[in-house]
């Protein structure tokens, strides 16, 4: 059966799609010649572009490290928040609705009251700390990932740019941390 008669639209050149724009490695190259880093919007064009873009590469992965400070540190102050709001405040809430509904002729009070719940300052404390602190490990966890697909452009300058940023992100944020965890994956 032949195809010869039959209109392909536009097929054979792949309509808008313009492969020439970006080269996708998927091999080790130290070639920046139609460079796309991450986006199509982001393209080396040259010498300049090519050495704002590194310069790029390398704050942001600095930022890493300043992103894991800034959760240590809040973890840090959250576990002390918790140490000083304390066990015995649930228990003084308690006692204060005991003496409330005792002078109201109400008999004992449950501890385990629907009321009492939302009261307690202690577990709204730990709440709105975890939920923080979920909210800081998923922006670790995109920056993380954002940084590995850096290195995934497989250009060797690309590659050295993230190292850079590492050590000068561990050289400015990691005071308080050990040099044995890696930015991989998080």
């Amino acid at each position: 059966m032949g195809h010869g008669g039959m209109d392909h639209g536009g097929h054979g050149g792949h309509g808008d799609m313009d492969m020439g724009q970006c080269n996708m490695n998927m091999l080790f190259t130290w070639s920046t010649k139609n460079l796309c880093i991450i986006f199509p919007q982001w393209r080396v064009t040259g010498p300049f572009s090519l050495f704002v873009s590194l310069v790029v590469i390398v704050l942001l992965t600095a930022g890493y490290e300043g992103v894991r400070r800034i959760t240590r540190r809040y973890e840090a102050g959250h576990v002390q928040r918790l140490s000083g709001v304390g066990v015995s405040t649930s228990t003084e809430i308690a006692d204060e609705c005991a003496s409330t509904t005792a002078t109201a002729g109400l008999d004992d009070p449950d501890e385990s009251s629907p009321l009492l719940v939302g009261r307690d300052p202690r577990r709204v404390a730990e709440r709105r700390g975890k939920i923080a602190l979920a909210a800081l490990y998923a922006v670790q966890v995109f920056y993380s990932f954002f940084i590995m697909l850096l290195f995934m452009t497989y250009n060797g300058l690309v590659m050295l740019a993230v190292a850079v940023g590492a050590f000068v992100g561990y050289l400015a944020f990691g005071q308080d941390e050990s040099a044995t965890k890696s930015v991989a994956c998080h």
